[in-house]
């Protein structure tokens, strides 16, 4: 499913939540094809290790230990960018909060908060952040990661779904805005993946019953190059997946 031609080399891709699950995988992938990753996470030890990772193959790293709900991190993190290569080429908003599942008059507000923060105010400050340097990118693309859960509310689940349902909302504003740009704006749906937050948020079910993260990077690599001329969607990866026989 993965063209073999393409080729990320000397493209510089930011991606958050890099240090697991969908986040390391995509970073691994894009750096597998030469790209530099700008690898956004917490914890100063996993980034080492995909930094480990990544010096094994064509690509190379730079490590941003950020909280994402530290806004103005995110901020001088565009400044940084905007002086070390004067673009972005890649926007990969991965990160992304469970927070608590259960009844929604039981929600802790400061769950809420948090939650609301990595979701949906990170991602806002990460476009107003990096807008001027995808622009500035001759093919610049941002993906974001959504969920199946923004549309499906299921009971129980109302702070992660609103959560996405806003994400959705922003982004979708946000492609309208840009629509008249090289820029290309999509999100992502990655369905059922063996993940931590899936591990959490389905605690009786067996990981190994559902793909590994590494299975949906053809799709974020088919929406990173600059030859992609999908803009404005919702891309659910099972539909995708299924339609490339």
């Amino acid at each position: 499913m993965t063209n073999p031609e393409h080729n990320f080399e000397g493209k510089v891709a930011l991606v958050t939540g890099a240090t697991r699950g969908i986040g390391r995988a995509v970073a691994l992938a894009l750096a597998e094809r030469g790209a530099h990753i700008i690898a956004v996470g917490r914890t100063q030890g996993a980034l080492e290790a995909l930094d480990d990772a990544i010096a094994g193959t064509p690509g190379s790293a730079s490590l941003v230990p950020v909280d994402l709900t530290d806004m103005e991190a995110i901020d001088r993190l565009g400044g940084v960018i905007a002086q070390r290569w004067g673009h972005l080429d890649i926007l990969i908003g991965n990160a992304g909060q469970l927070g608590m599942v259960g009844p929604t008059a039981h929600i802790d507000p400061k769950t809420w908060e948090d939650v609301m923060a990595v979701n949906v105010n990170a991602n806002w400050r990460l476009i107003r952040s990096m807008d001027p340097l995808l622009r500035a990118a001759p093919a610049g693309r941002a993906i974001f990661v959504t969920s199946g859960a923004a549309r499906s509310q299921r009971p129980f689940f109302a702070l992660y779904s609103a959560s996405k349902a806003a994400l959705d909302a922003l982004i979708t504003c946000y492609v309208k805005e840009v629509e008249k740009l090289p820029l290309r704006v999509n999100l992502v749906n990655p369905g059922p993946t063996r993940t931590a937050m899936r591990q959490k948020a389905m605690p009786g079910e067996d990981p190994q019953s559902v793909p590994a993260p590494e299975g949906i990077t053809p799709l974020f690599l088919e929406l990173s190059s600059a030859d992609c001329t999908r803009h404005g969607e919702w891309v659910d990866f099972a539909d995708w997946k299924a339609a490339q026989g």
